[in-house]
Order: C-alpha cells, then structure tokens, then sequence
C-alpha cells in the first residue's frame, strides 16, 4: 500500500529538483521537474485532477512522462516514488563532522540567480533559504566585466534591487522573518579596483569580492591585486580566494599564486572576512591556507556559492571544514544576527 502524501504535485516536484541538485546529479533532470513544477503551478487545482484522471498530463508543455507519474501520484494523495527514491539517495546528511558549527549558520552570503549565471529565479532561491530555515541570504549576483556569466551592469543591477525589495515584501506578508540581502559577488580587476561604480556598491547591504580573470598572473602581482580590493572600503568578504578547481564538469585548475599571510594580515587590517566556499569543486581556501588565515586571526564566511537552490544546502560542506580546522562560531560573520551582520558590513 503506498504510502501517505498531502503535500501537493507542486512541492513533490519541487522537492525532487532540490534533492537531485543537492546530490549534484545532472542538470537536464532537474530543470525536467522544475519545468513541470512551473508548467502546473498556475493552474486550477481541478484542472489538473482532470488531467490526471483522463491521462493527459503530458499534454501540458513543459510536463513530461517522468513528472506526470509524480504528479498524479501527489494529487491521489500518495507518496510519489520518484520522491521516495531521491529523499533515499540524496536526502540524508552531506557529511559526518561539523552539525554543531552548521546549526550556528544564521545565513549565506554568497549567491547566485538567473540574472547572471545561476539556473532559478530569485524567488525561488529566496523561498528555498527560507524553507531551509535560514535567517537571511545575500544575493551575490556577478558584476559586468565577468560577461561571461551574464555579469549585471549597474543598471540592471539598480532593477534588480527592486525585485528584491518586492520579493522582501511579498515575505514579510507571509511571515517567518527571512530577509533576501542585497548583494553581489565584484569581480577584482587586474589592478586591484573592484568592477561595479561606488555609487551602487553604496546601495548594496553585503559585497563579496572574487578574482575571476587572470588567475595565474605573476604571484607578486596578484598579491597587489588583492590587497588592494581588500583595503577597499566596501569589500567586505574575499571570495574563493585561490581561484582552484579540484574536481567537476570544469574540470581541474590550479591555486593563484600569492602571499597568503600578506592578504590575510590585510583582511585583518581591513576588518574582510575571508570566505570558505562550500562548493566540493572549490574547497578554497585549501586546508593549509585556511589554517593560516585561522593563524592569523582572520574572520570568516561559511558560504555556498549557490548557483541553484540544492546547492544552499552545501553549507554543510563548509562546515565541515571549518571545525576540522578549529575556527569557531565567534570568528564567523554569518553565525551573527542581521543587525549585527549588517553594521559590520557597512562600517
């Protein structure tokens, strides 16, 4: 007898695309069910019960063979068991140390929508923080040099702000206190400025710094480089600060060189968190140089550098590495209330 489902086709489909993201299974069978999920959700609830009992679902655009099996199981009131199968192989915990230091993690602030290189709306990369029960998440959206990654000029990047300010709204009405932080990840340019007018770095709440171009220039002139975007004033956290790739779809490169303990002594100097990138393929900084930075004294942010809503959960990563390495939740900006998070970053 199957077993029990009140949840609706909607969040099943939901669910899954998230469990398979957060399982890093390929990226044509999420989008299969997120595209499902949006074909479906404006619909009448009797529209689609009609569907399901006259064995049209799949005439719906955007909803396949796969998806119409989880949605008619969902509607009947049973547990899809497409939905039993990922929650088996993706659901359970991602790692085995570090749930301590993980439960302190009020939010995130690194992250990324489809305004430039990440693959969900900003809504649902909003509403999935919120339903992981963070506190807030900064959207970290990449600054126009990057085109590549769609990088947000500072008049697209003025329109996103009010999506923002909507998608805030509409939260707060439904309650729960999640606040979407406004945010993006500023490319450092080869002399050290950051890629974004001060003007809208000014109107931003939380700016995440990253070297993007040139990774394997001149050690002592990467050092330049980023003691520079770390003495600006509106740096707050040194994103993924080796450039490394260690395993993934992109295959393998090599760390930056530089003068670590001179870029860490200037995140210290300059009050700049040095961030922990969650994602497996990052892993940066490297173990030898997150212990520096710890040596050093250094603040630090645990983040996902999501790129997708699965991924949000890759903060357990992050954590992971962090008590392995003896860094404490004092020494991390993201265990600390808004109001706190938000006076440091805009000092």
């Amino acid at each position: 007898m199957s077993e029990e489902y009140d949840a609706g086709p909607v969040a099943a489909l939901r669910r899954i695309a998230f469990l398979l993201e957060r399982g890093r299974e390929d990226t044509y069978k999420v989008k299969a069910f997120r595209k499902a999920a949006a074909a479906i959700l404006p619909l009448p609830e009797e529209e689609v019960r009609r569907a399901v009992a006259d064995d049209t679902l799949t005439k719906v655009p955007g909803v396949g063979a796969s998806s119409a099996a989880v949605i008619a199981s969902a509607v009947r009131g049973e547990l899809p068991e497409r939905l039993a199968r990922a929650e088996r192989e993706h659901g359970g915990p991602l790692v085995a140390d570090g749930a301590d230091l993980l439960a302190t993690l009020r939010g995130d602030l690194h992250s990324h929508s489809d305004w430039s290189d990440g693959g969900s709306p900003i809504e649902e990369m909003a509403f999935t923080a919120m339903e992981l029960g963070r506190e807030y998440q900064v959207l970290t959206d990449h600054s126009p040099r990057l085109t590549v990654a769609h990088g947000l000029s500072a008049e697209r990047l003025a329109r996103q702000l009010d999506v923002v300010d909507a998608v805030n709204r509409h939260l707060a009405a439904a309650g729960g206190g999640f606040t979407l932080l406004k945010g993006i990840e500023v490319d450092i340019l080869d002399d050290g400025s950051l890629d974004q007018t001060d003007e809208m770095l000014a109107r931003l709440e939380v700016r995440v710094a990253s070297v993007h171009s040139k990774l394997a220039m001149d050690a002592d002139a990467m050092t330049r480089r980023m003691v520079a975007a770390v003495a600006n004033p509106f740096t707050n956290v040194l994103g993924h600060c080796t450039g490394r790739l260690v395993t993934g779809g992109r295959g393998t490169r090599k760390e930056s060189q530089f003068d670590a303990r001179a870029v860490f002594e200037a995140c210290v100097e300059h009050d700049v968190a040095v961030e922990i990138n969650s994602r497996p393929e990052r892993r940066d900084p490297p173990t030898r140089l997150l212990e520096l930075a710890r040596d050093v004294g250094c603040l630090f942010s645990i983040d996902t550098d999501a790129h997708a809503p699965g991924q949000l959960d890759f903060l357990a990563y992050g954590a992971e590495r962090a008590a392995a390495a003896g860094i404490g939740p004092e020494r991390i900006v993201n265990t600390w209330p808004k109001d706190r998070l938000l006076a440091w970053a805009n000092r």
